[in-house]
């Protein structure tokens, strides 16, 4: 059909005419509101990156201190159990103080021995790294499990 009255017969239906396909031997138009066109592309847009978003794991964080007991450790790790568990990441992470920075390896074998702790779970996805006054650390969950 040729386009002046394709361009007709979408004013008679007070739509739009849209190029669907420019780069075809003829070109391919349709007749359509485009505004609820644009409207409906947004919308599954939309709802894709909200399911994007659901599916990647959310990262908890899990605070420790440097001169942390081997209980309180314990019970930290019993809480990265059930975050890694529900197919959450974790985060551990230790803010040294003061003179604390001078004993940075000793806060990175902390995490270490945190990660062994619960090993049995998760797998160390960033092993433990100092970023000014904070070591970090990111387990993820066993995708073996």
């Amino acid at each position: 059909m040729a386009f002046s009255e394709a361009l007709n017969m979408a004013r008679e239906q007070d739509l739009d005419l849209a190029l669907i396909s420019p780069n075809a031997v003829p070109p391919v138009c349709k007749i359509l509101d485009y505004g609820k066109f644009k409207f409906e592309q947004a919308k599954k847009q939309k709802e894709a990156k909200f399911k994007a978003k659901q599916s990647m794991s959310e990262l908890k964080t899990i605070r420790i201190g440097l001169n942390i007991s081997e209980h309180d450790l314990d019970y930290r790790a019993k809480n990265a159990r059930d975050f890694i568990a529900d197919g959450d990441r974790v985060k551990a992470n230790m803010m040294l103080r003061g003179r604390q920075n001078a004993y940075a390896k000793d806060g990175i074998q902390t995490l270490t021995h945190f990660a062994e702790l619960v090993g049995d779970c998760a797998i160390i996805e960033k092993a433990p790294f100092q970023e000014g006054k904070f070591i970090n650390m990111i387990l993820a969950p066993n995708k073996k499990k």
